[in-house]
């Protein structure tokens, strides 16, 4: 998962709305959006990452929602654990506990940025903040493959329309996911002077910089929207993209919590 955007109590309909896109290699394997049960006996909707195990955003019954981006860094060195291990270990461990566990192993995994959203509140840690682990309130939000809220064009773009999106929406779920997708899709790339420096090379750092990336053997993946209503209805949408953006299958779920 490579862009994050979340609206926490921007709404008096939709107190808590994510709006993401994953990136990544498409001979990558995976498994598409489903329920299923992790070995610990917790129920969740996600996508399962086939070749380390794990997955980079999951959903539980109750619309907790969790998600891990990872930290672009130049020359990345392998973590001992896989990421994808953290999203359900932040639905099924409180935040106290695993934070101490993460400040204490930060060397076990890759640079993450892993999110714990409901519609009330939610909390942040990244093994790369200098003070990890801290909560967050009513707002905006933006994550990509930094810390929260770095400035990157592509995460100011998407946190800037979701915001204005989600502060007019009407009390329509389905019409409120349209709009997001739609969003979600923009392919426009960041002007020079705006790129980032993640020591990739200026032509990856352009190809990088759209919130929506397109290309043959590596771009956006899927596109996934999770809303909470105030009335305790979860929604949930995915559509997930072959290389050049062709679209595939397309996920729809909705339950009252």
């Amino acid at each position: 998962m490579c862009l994050i955007a979340f609206a926490l109590r921007q709404s008096p309909d939709f107190p808590l709305v994510v709006a993401a896109n994953r990136d990544e290699f498409f001979r990558r394997p995976t498994t598409p959006m489903d329920w299923w049960t992790t070995d610990n006996g917790t129920a969740v909707l996600s996508g399962r990452d086939e070749e380390a195990g794990g997955t980079w955003l999951a959903i539980t019954p109750n619309g907790t929602v969790s998600a891990v981006t990872n930290v672009r860094e130049g020359s990345p060195e392998r973590g001992q654990k896989s990421r994808g291990e953290l999203p359900l270990r932040a639905l099924e461990e409180p935040a106290e506990a695993l934070q101490s566990e993460l400040v204490s192993a930060t060397d076990q995994y890759a640079g993450f940025n892993l999110i714990r959203l409901n519609d009330t509140a939610g909390w942040y840690f990244s093994n790369r903040d200098a003070a990890p682990g801290r909560h967050v309130h009513r707002g905006v939000y933006g994550l990509s493959n930094h810390l929260l809220q770095t400035p990157w064009p592509k995460l100011l773009r998407l946190r800037e329309s979701l915001a204005a999106t989600v502060a007019s929406a009407a009390p329509d779920a389905t019409t409120l996911h349209r709009q997001l997708r739609a969003l979600l899709q923009d392919t426009a790339p960041a002007p020079d002077h705006l790129l980032p420096d993640t020591d990739v090379g200026l032509e990856t750092e352009r190809f990088l910089s759209s919130p929506f990336i397109v290309g043959e053997t590596y771009g956006t993946r899927c596109t996934t929207i999770v809303t909470v209503s105030s009335q305790g209805h979860i929604t949930v949408s995915e559509q997930t993209w072959g290389p050049e953006a062709r679209p595939q299958d397309c996920r729809h779920f909705h339950w009252q919590r």
